[in-house]
């Protein structure tokens, strides 16, 4: 119970964060994007903002602490490697926050305040999410497949 109060109470505070700083609004995510036109830069001083608050909580935390509050360890990422799946996602994460003004966290919270730009969004998301799953899992099928074909035993008849 206490893990899901946790994450309920981020997730509010989340989202209010977005709405105060106008970040539900897709025109202004388009308008940090557009470069050549009418440029705003609001989105960049909120994500520096965000950092200027996080990263030395962040260090501090993890540092220090030997668990999260809200869970028996911390999941950090261990992988350095940057490989073809990590750019190729992030650029097709980019390119659809730019072109549609929506990343997860500012889609649902628009779909709370009943926007249905959001709500398509978050739908094709979920579609989205729900085929890279199972993508992910016939691939993972046919390695495990092909694995087990080159360690068994060929019997000769």
């Amino acid at each position: 119970m206490k893990i899901k109060v946790g994450a309920f109470l981020g997730g509010l505070s989340f989202g209010i964060g977005l709405a105060i700083s106008g970040m539900t609004q897709p025109a202004k995510i388009v308008g940090f994007f557009d470069f050549a036109g009418n440029w705003d830069p609001s989105l960049g001083f909120v994500m520096a903002g965000a950092l200027l608050v996080y990263t030395p909580i962040y260090r501090a935390v993890v540092k220090r602490w030997h668990r999260p509050i809200w869970a028996s360890s911390f999941s950090l990422p261990t992988r350095k490697d940057i490989d073809w799946r990590l750019v190729s996602g992030s650029a097709l994460f980019g390119v659809g926050w730019g072109l549609g003004g929506y990343c997860p966290g500012p889609a649902f919270t628009s779909v709370g305040a009943r926007s249905q730009e959001a709500l398509i969004f978050g739908a094709a998301m979920l579609v989205g999410v729900g085929a890279y799953q199972i993508f992910t899992r016939l691939r993972e099928a046919r390695i495990e497949e092909a694995a087990a074909r080159e360690t068994s035993p060929v019997i000769d008849g």
